[in-house]
């Protein structure tokens, strides 16, 4: 239910982001201001209180973002708390810059590794996955992970390429076992 909530006011912020024209401004400053969200716990739990009435967490919103980002993301941020929507800013936030992202080409690639890579072969990925999707460019996400021993795992949306080596040997134990002597 949450995630149909949050893909509803994205998709609204989306459709207004794309009528006025300011899907990279709108991204912008949404990335920014969750940014500010996720750093400050205290603004977040102001937000989310139970006791704390909704004219003041309005209040709040104003006095605070009024001057620092556009009317119209203003405007959002008052119609989440005055539906009382504000525990799913995050997931709408993240969605609506998944969308513009989606609507302007840029794809999002999380990689993780054993060992931390060289540019040169972040370069090469990023060549590759240019070549291998739709998008024109693309965000790679890098991690680490030792417990994979070798390769990498690559997600992008809902694929995933998995040529790791425990990957690999996770598939021969299983077949091993599955023999019958």
């Amino acid at each position: 239910m949450a995630k149909l909530v949050s893909k509803t006011y994205a998709q609204a912020l989306f459709e207004l982001a794309v009528e006025e024209n300011k899907t990279a401004p709108f991204m912008g400053e949404a990335a920014g201001l969750l940014e500010v969200i996720r750093t400050n716990a205290e603004f977040g739990q102001f937000m989310n209180h139970p006791k704390i009435q909704k004219e003041d967490k309005l209040q709040v919103v104003k006095n605070v973002f009024e001057n620092q980002i556009s009317k119209e993301l203003v405007g959002f941020l008052v119609t989440i708390v005055e539906k009382d929507r504000y525990t799913e800013i995050e997931e709408i936030l993240s969605e609506f810059i998944a969308a513009v992202k989606e609507y302007n080409n840029i794809g999002t690639a999380y990689v993780t590794t054993a060992i931390a890579l060289e540019n040169k072969e972040k370069q090469d990925i990023e060549s590759r996955l240019l070549a291998t999707t739709k998008y024109e460019t693309i965000e790679c996400v890098y991690d680490v992970d030792e417990s994979l021993i070798g390769g990498m795992v690559i997600k992008m949306g809902d694929r995933v390429v998995d040529s790791s080596i425990r990957t690999k040997l996770d598939k021969l134990q299983r077949e091993l076992l599955a023999i019958q002597l």
